[in-house]
């Protein structure tokens, strides 16, 4: 198995009233702290399938504008999605799967690249997203327990989609096992490596309480699995995953 990110922005930042401000009181948060922000997806080549957890957003998306005061900027464009594919050493037509973990559209602007490839969404976000056709498989996450979740959908030999709801009603992680470790993809069920060292929320979701029990939940399984963690958010992923980091509570 080989892992390996596709990076399109860089060098942004996020305010903390971002990173933390789901679940901190706004009297305790630092307005002037901020904390490092990118965009990066992910890669899963297992020898026998190209697996691809999100998509980024739609390549003709305009660079977003640096202002005064704004709660997060992503950072300085570095690869649209295709072009980050071949810096990667694949194209769209290697992909055999690609898994959304949630239908915002940084993690699922290019899906119209995939008519070849079957994606798997959870039932719920495809329903939002009005997603249909032969190669949409809509995950209810059918295949029983994996570790301390007591559902999950397998997507392959070792690859595993897991529901993890409140970011938004539909959204799910996935969870690699190579070389012992465990590494999971998780969307955006925070934004820094920070919140989920704190146990807080970062501002986006839409259901406050299942998003509470989703980051309890990743807790626990992190406590128990030795688990690179890596971010769509945060470029401390892409030093996760290269330098094979465990996450540490």
């Amino acid at each position: 198995m080989k892992i390996v990110s596709l990076e399109f922005y860089e060098k942004g930042y996020m305010k903390e009233g971002f990173a933390f401000g789901g679940s901190v009181e706004k009297e305790k948060i630092d307005e002037d702290k901020l904390y490092e922000s990118s965009l990066q997806s992910y890669l899963i080549d297992t020898g026998n399938e190209v697996i691809l957890v999100d998509t980024g957003l739609p390549m003709e998306m305009k660079d977003m504008e640096e202002k005064p005061g704004q709660m997060i900027y992503a950072g300085k464009k570095i690869n649209n999605f295709v072009d980050a594919l071949k810096q990667a050493g694949y194209k769209v037509e290697d992909i055999d799967k690609v898994v959304v973990t949630h239908k915002h559209p940084d993690h699922s602007g290019e899906l119209r690249l995939f008519n070849n490839a079957k994606i798997y969404i959870s039932e719920i976000e495809a329903d939002a997203m009005n997603l249909n056709g032969d190669n949409i498989v809509r995950v209810n996450f059918k295949d029983g327990e994996y570790k301390n979740f007591k559902k999950s959908e397998k997507i392959a030999d070792n690859v595993f989609m897991l529901p993890a709801y409140g970011h938004t009603k539909g959204n799910s992680i996935v969870v690699a096992e190579f070389d012992g470790l465990q590494y999971m993809f998780h969307g955006d069920v925070t934004y820094t490596d920070e919140a989920l060292r704190q146990n807080v929320l970062s501002v986006v979701f839409e259901d406050k309480d299942l998003a509470i029990e989703t980051l309890n939940k990743i807790r626990e399984f992190i406590k128990m699995n030795n688990t690179v963690y890596l971010s769509t958010h945060s470029p401390e992923g892409i030093k996760s995953l290269k330098e094979k980091i465990i996450m540490k509570l």
